[in-house]
């Protein structure tokens, strides 16, 4: 139990490094940063795999990560476009504040279904770390990917 709760740290602490290091060297290039993030998603994913985590078992925190990021970088797209880095802040804020909430909703209701159908779906550490954060990076990588074609 114990080298199981290290190992998940470990695993989630060299994607948290990961995912830095790409952002950091990916920062200024905007028509990579949210490709680049895409494929950091199935990174994440992809070290469940010597857990013999499920995708589906992940599916509540991955819509989680979706909803939350996929709208706070809408909203802190748009504030920064409005009013700058206050603005983007603000965007991101608020974004983050109402999102949560509308996130928790989907979590709660796919976690209700899941059990259900009888597909287990219960929270640990790395099934909810791992899934937030690859639902994150998704939904961050498709707005970025699309604000880059598209510029105000």
């Amino acid at each position: 139990m114990r080298q199981n709760f290290i190992l998940s740290i470990l695993n989630i602490l060299t994607l948290c490094i990961i995912v830095v290091a790409v952002s950091i060297y990916f920062i200024n290039s905007s028509m990579w940063i949210g490709p680049m993030l895409i494929i950091l998603t199935f990174i994440c994913l992809a070290s469940l795999i010597p857990f013999k985590i499920s995708l589906k078992s992940t599916l509540p925190d991955i819509f989680f990560g979706i909803i939350d990021n996929g709208f706070l970088a809408v909203l802190a797209i748009f504030g920064g476009h409005f009013a700058g880095v206050s603005g983007a802040i603000i965007g991101g804020v608020v974004g983050n504040a109402l999102t949560d909430a509308i996130a928790g909703i989907f979590e709660g209701g796919m976690a209700e279904r899941l059990r259900i159908m009888f597909i287990p779906e219960e929270r640990t550490l790395l099934k909810s770390a791992v899934g937030k954060m690859a639902g994150c990076l998704l939904a961050a990588g498709v707005v970025l990917t699309i604000e880059s074609f598209i510029k105000f």
